[in-house]
This record gives C-alpha cells, sequence and structure tokens, in this order.
C-alpha cells in the first residue's frame, strides 16, 4: 500500500469569516463544486507549517504570520488515496489578497460556511474549529462522496 498524501488545510479568519475557496478551475479536482480552505500538497522536506504557509502564500498571496496547528484529519476513501490533513486556523497574516488559479476565494461569515457546499466531514471538523476544541486527531471514510464513518480521538462519531 502506498504512503498516505500530507497535505495542510488553513482557515484564515478576520472579522468573525473564514477565507473560502471555491474549487471551480482546476482540471480533475477532486474537490470540484465544493468550498474548502486554501492549502495543498507537502514538497518533499516540508513540515506542516511551511506547507500551510507556502500553499497559503501561493493561492492567495497572503504570507501566515502565526498559523495555529488543530488537528489532523485522515482521509480514507475508496476512490481516492488515503490523505493526511494538518488542519491549521490563523488570525494573523500579511500581504494583499489575490485572485487563485484553483477558484473563486471569497470572506464567508463563520456562521454562514455550514450552508455552502462542502464535503460532508469538513462539517465536523468545522464545527470542532467553531467549539475551539483542543488538538484533535479526525479519521474520515468515505465511500465515493458519501461520509460513511468518523471517529474522533479513537471514538466512533454517530453520523
Amino acid at each position: 500500500m502506498a504512503d498516505a498524501i500530507r497535505t495542510s488545510l488553513v482557515y484564515i479568519e478576520r472579522d468573525g469569516k473564514y477565507l473560502m475557496l471555491y474549487r471551480n478551475r482546476k482540471k480533475d479536482d477532486l474537490n470540484a463544486g465544493k468550498w474548502v480552505g486554501v492549502g495543498g500538497k507537502f514538497e518533499e522536506g516540508e513540515t506542516p507549517e511551511a506547507c500551510a504557509i507556502r500553499e497559503t502564500r501561493e493561492e492567495t498571496g497572503l504570507t501566515l504570520l502565526r498559523p495555529i496547528a488543530r488537528g489532523i484529519v485522515t482521509f480514507e476513501s475508496d476512490r481516492y488515496p488515503t490523505e493526511d490533513m494538518y488542519l491549521f486556523t490563523c488570525t494573523e497574516f500579511s500581504g494583499t489578497l489575490r485572485a487563485c488559479d484553483e477558484g473563486d476565494l471569497s470572506w464567508v461569515e463563520k456562521s454562514r460556511v455550514p450552508t455552502l457546499p462542502l464535503w460532508e466531514g469538513d462539517r465536523i471538523f468545522l464545527s470542532l474549529l467553531a467549539l475551539d476544541a483542543p488538538f484533535f486527531s479526525l479519521t474520515l471514510v468515505y465511500r465515493g462522496e458519501e461520509l460513511v464513518r468518523a471517529t474522533l480521538d479513537g471514538r466512533e462519531l454517530p453520523l
């Protein structure tokens, strides 16, 4: 079995809003038509924080100053390779927001984010962020686009 893909995902926060990316420009995008934070795959030898900072700069033009590690989310799927995603939030950043070649960036009220087209499992970790939960480990198992199992810190969650 191949090693898991390693990624970082960042939810940048300003004035009660998250910077969200509507994925609508990349060819063969598994996130097409969904809203996500910003981030992407690790480069060789990169730490989770370095990946989060680099990917944010590449996708938004913004530089994260103090990203906060919030959790690790493991995605298991019958369609895609396993992914270990390092989840961050950040309220301190610099730079000027610019267009992203992967989709449309928009500041969205945090309370409105759950109403957007999201992966079902994203709603779980976004609710943990909203509750300011301590660092967590979340495993999300998908069959196609259907979330079939979720485990938080070793305990199965009701779906």
